[in-house]
């Protein structure tokens, strides 16, 4: 079986687009909030573990999303 190469690409790219926005709109926050608060943002562990497994849980979501199809 043969498969068009062009959906990949295209989904490659959307991907790369929305991940893209999500990240400016997150630093985006980010310096919003720290500007306020008049600080420097702070990343400790504990925040990139709850960042990491809220990522996961996402990618889970879409996995199974297009898995029930």
């Amino acid at each position: 079986m043969r498969f068009n190469g062009d959906w990949r690409k295209q989904t490659y790219l959307i991907g790369a687009a929305a991940g893209l926005a999500i990240g400016i709109l997150a630093a985006l926050i980010i310096v919003q909030r720290a500007e306020k608060e008049e600080t420097q943002p702070q990343l400790n562990a504990g925040d990139g573990v709850k960042i990491g497994l809220g990522v996961l849980g996402v990618l889970r979501l879409i996995s199974d999303m297009i898995t029930r199809r």
